[in-house]
């Protein structure tokens, strides 16, 4: 049993009212293999890199079991590099910098052994490649969840549409679905949206939680209150993996799990924002990880008698 996850590997440099990096180590890819790999340790990366990127990355994502066979090492290129500055507010930023270099000619090519994967989950990537990776697969696997943008739902939006038909879910965040659904309401843009396919659907809200939706029934799961909060790169990418990091480990895809798997997905999130880059994911222990789930758990307890 395997979790395929398809995505961006790459270099970002962040600013943010509280600091700034140099080049650091970012991509979507990077943040959900790393956040799954605390629950599941057979996770199947596709991406593509230049000659510039470091080889003792792959090594500690092996060491993790994160297998990078699937990772294209593009001689003579570079790799994929954004940079980015955020508001005040943390959640509205400006992009400074995009320079797609290997990332423009990207073709996800899925090796032999990667292609009967029971968990996958595509990254931010265009809808044409999200379908071109679907289509390499030889068996339907038990769960496939996939992350878009407005930029695609601008310019790419057949595709967009058909590759949403081909997933079971769909995990965007509260801008992203007002968009796909040209509704202002959340409940509305949902119902909407699992009209044009998936059977659940996940809606990020931040720094305000998450919701999951499956037909008429709604979870919501808070965000946990965090005293310093330094970076949110990478933070929807790093719940998307600890909720199928969450999922494959317990092999288990009912909507009540799918709660459960909420809540290690917000957890995981809220360790990422801790530190620039994916630099809190490369410290925390499953021991930190079942600490903090537990202070989400007392964060939404309630009695009513």
């Amino acid at each position: 049993m395997s979790i395929l996850v398809v995505g961006t590997v790459a270099f970002d440099a962040i600013e943010t009212p509280f600091g700034k990096t140099d080049k650091v180590i970012g991509g979507s890819g990077t943040y959900i293999s790393l956040a799954a790999s605390f629950f599941y340790q057979n996770i199947k990366l596709v991406s593509v890199v230049g000659d510039d990127f470091p080889q003792a990355t792959f090594t500690n994502f092996n060491k993790k079991g994160i297998h990078t066979e699937g990772v294209q090492i593009i001689k003579g290129k570079k790799s994929f590099f954004w940079a980015g500055r955020y508001h005040l507010d943390m959640n509205t930023r400006n992009t400074l910098k995009t320079e797609l270099n290997v990332l423009a000619d990207f073709d996800p090519i899925l090796p032999e052994n990667y292609r009967k994967a029971e968990y996958v989950f595509l990254g931010n990537i265009e809808p044409a490649l999200q379908i071109s990776v679907i289509d390499q697969l030889k068996v339907r696997p038990k769960l496939i969840a996939m992350d878009t943008m407005n930029y695609w739902m601008n310019n790419s939006r057949p595709a967009l549409d058909k590759v949403i038909k081909m997933v079971d879910m769909l995990i965007i965040n509260d801008e992203e679905a007002r968009q796909l659904a040209n509704e202002f309401s959340i409940a509305k843009a949902a119902k909407k949206i699992m009209q044009l396919g998936p059977k659940y659907l996940v809606i990020k809200k931040g720094e305000h939680g998450a919701l999951l939706f499956s037909g008429e029934q709604i979870f919501f799961a808070p965000a946990l209150p965090l005293e310093e909060v330094f970076d949110p790169t990478g933070a929807g990418d790093t719940f998307a993996g600890g909720f199928m990091g969450y999922l494959a480990k317990t092999k288990n895809i009912t909507y009540t799990n799918m709660k459960r798997a909420l809540i290690y997905g917000s957890a995981m999130a809220s360790f990422c924002v801790e530190k620039f880059g994916p630099q809190r994911l490369l410290e925390i222990k499953n021991s930190h990880i079942n600490t903090r789930v537990g202070q989400f758990v007392d964060l939404m307890k309630v009695s009513l008698k």
